[in-house]
Parts: structure tokens; C-alpha cells; sequence
């Protein structure tokens, strides 16, 4: 089934003022917001979509704290809308909606949507490098670095669940033509769809049930610059970074997360690993070793000449 990655994401929040700003702020485009909340778009018109928690418009709220309410899925086609409405009307509701999409409810209890995808298509660089012994990245004269250059999200990445079984969470999307690409022992799979190269855009973590929701999601940026100097200013706007900057092992993709009223982490990410069906997938221990190559520490800036981060009054941001 190709199914190509999350379209959009749903949440029922608490502040729709502070959700609107905080996703703006991150570098999504307002479309069709209002003081009842609307769509946050990428470049490539995945999005992130809130309404207040007491929208009737809404799918019903899980009995936890999390606020994500639906995750629709982009597919190739209307063939593949079909395959998935089968494969799941055997044992469970499958509704066709107004607009054409499909919903179910997946073995966790998470609504998902199923669309064929809306993504526009990209045609953007990448960033580009100059390292020794390889041709040049950037042509003479061109310059790595433009402070005023725009650092945007380019498409919705990944959603990461709390979930309180793994292997029956796991077991609901192979029906759906996810592989597992790696697997964290003592957390849980990523998982990539069978649409798309990415390492993974569903990775799943083992937690108590009074968990279970969203943990965080991520948006592709350019390169890592683009996830430095996004992350920057968004901390510039006094937002909270969570975990990072750095570099994951699983995916290989650098990453920046940041606390959020949504009432998850948000993520910058670029530069993830690709697979196809010749990958095997990796199996390791959770932990932190595991989990990241290195972690920056941010840090007030800093000019030779002058005291050393941490001296003087400067020291680490919280």
C-alpha cells in the first residue's frame, strides 16, 4: 500500500492564540486561521491543523493529556484509498468522508485519516558543502552562509506515539505496509511506509497507558544549517528548546526539539537516512548512547577577546 507519510496532523488544544503563534513563530504559513484555530502549512502544504479541544468538529479527545486528535495519511492514489478501506473494514469502522478521505481508528486508539496526498511538489536545493578531495558544493564567490536567509519547514517528517503495546501497534501497521527500518529494545520501532524512502515517519515508544498520545513531531528542513539557524531564532523568540541540537543514530537526521503548547515536542530535523527493501534493520538498547551521535550544548555568544561562555555572566540558556 503506498502510502506516502502524514498529511497533516490534528490537535484540540487548550490556547488556540498561544498554538497560532508558537507555529507561526516555528516557520509555518497561516492558511484560512481564525480565533477558532485553522491550518499551518510547510512549503509543500503538509500541515499541522488545531481547533480548540471543545470543537464538536472535532474526533473524539483520547482519555489521556495528549492533545493530538487525528493523523491523516497522504497515499499515491485512489487505488491505494481503496486497498487500506479494505484491509481495515474486516475487523473495525472505515468512514468515507465528505471529502473524500477515509477514518478509522488504529489498535491504539489513535484516529487516523487516509487521503490521496496533497503535497505539492518541492523542486528546492539542498544545502550545499565544499569539502576537500570532493567537487565543490558551491560554485567560487558563493557564499555557506546568509544570516537573512529564510529557514523554513519543507514537509512534515515524522510523528513519534507514546503507546502501551509496542507489538501490537507494530503488528496494525505492517497490515498497512509499514517495515520496520530500526528498533530501539526496551522503546520501540521505526517505522517507514511503503511510499516513501525515509527511515521513518511513525516511530513508537513503550510507555504506561496514562501516556499514551503524541510525544513529538518533526518537519524536514533544508540541511542542518537550516535546522541551526531556525532553532536559533525560534530560541531568540523565548521558546524552550527540549532536547538538542545534534545528531540522532537512528535516521542519522540533526535535530533541534523544542517544548510547545500542543502539548508535545516539536522538531526540526534534516539530513534523514534513506532505505529501500534491501535495508535489515538495526536492533540496540535503548539509551542514550543509542539514541544520538553528539549533543550541542547552546550557549550564550561568544567573540575571541572577549570572557569565555560561562564567565563573567554569560553561561547556558535554559
Amino acid at each position: 500500500m503506498n502510502i506516502i507519510g502524514p498529511d497533516a496532523l490534528l490537535f484540540g488544544v487548550d490556547d488556540v492564540a498561544a498554538c497560532a503563534q508558537y507555529l507561526s513563530d516555528y516557520g509555518l504559513t497561516p492558511v484560512g486561521v481564525d480565533s477558532r484555530g485553522g491550518r499551518f502549512e510547510a512549503l509543500d502544504g503538509s500541515a499541522i491543523v488545531i481547533a480548540h479541544k471543545d470543537d464538536p468538529t472535532l474526533p473524539p479527545a483520547m482519555a489521556t493529556a495528549s492533545m493530538l486528535r487525528k493523523t491523516v495519511y497522504g497515499v499515491t492514489d485512489e487505488a491505494t484509498l481503496g486497498s487500506i478501506a479494505e484491509e481495515l473494514s474486516g475487523d473495525r469502522e472505515v468512514v468515507r468522508l465528505a471529502d473524500g478521505s477515509i477514518e478509522a481508528v488504529d489498535d491504539m486508539g489513535f484516529v487516523l485519516g487516509f487521503q490521496v496526498s496533497r503535497r505539492r511538489p518541492l523542486d528546492l536545493p539542498a544545502e550545499a558543502i565544499n569539502a576537500p578531495g570532493a567537487p565543490a558544493g558551491r560554485p567560487a564567490n558563493a557564499l555557506g552562509v546568509d544570516e537573512a536567509a529564510p529557514a523554513l519547514p519543507r514537509t512534515l517528517s515524522h510523528v513519534v506515539y507514546f503507546v502501551p503495546d509496542t507489538a501490537r501497534a507494530e503488528a496494525f501497521y505492517q497490515r498497512l505496509g509499514f517495515v520496520c527500518t530500526d528498533r530501539l529494545l526496551g522503546a520501540g520501532p521505526f517505522l517507514r511506509p511503503a511510499g516513501s524512502a525515509d527511515h521513518h515517519a511513525l516511530f513508537m515508544i513503550q510507555t504506561p497507558p496514562f501516556m499514551k498520545g503524541c510525544e513529538h513531531f518533526a518537519f524536514h528542513m533544508g540541511g542542518p544549517t537550516e535546522v541551526m539557524q531556525a532553532g536559533t531564532r525560534f530560541v531568540s523568540k523565548g521558546y524552550q528548546p527540549f532536547w538538542g541540537p545534534g545528531r540522532h543514530k537512528m535516521g542519522s537526521n540533526w535535530f533541534w526539539y523544542f517544548n510547545s503548547p500542543l502539548g508535545c515536542h516539536v522538531e526540526y530535523d534534516a539530513d534523514m537516512d534513506t532505505h529501500d527493501e534491501s535495508w535489515s534493520a538495526r536492533a540496540v538498547p535503548m539509551d542514550a548512547d543509542a539514541s544520538q551521535l553528539f549533543l550541542f550544548a547552546p550557549r550564550d555568544k561568544w567573540a575571541p577577546g572577549g570572557p569565555p561562555p560561562g564567565a563573567g555572566g554569560a553561561g547556558e540558556r535554559h
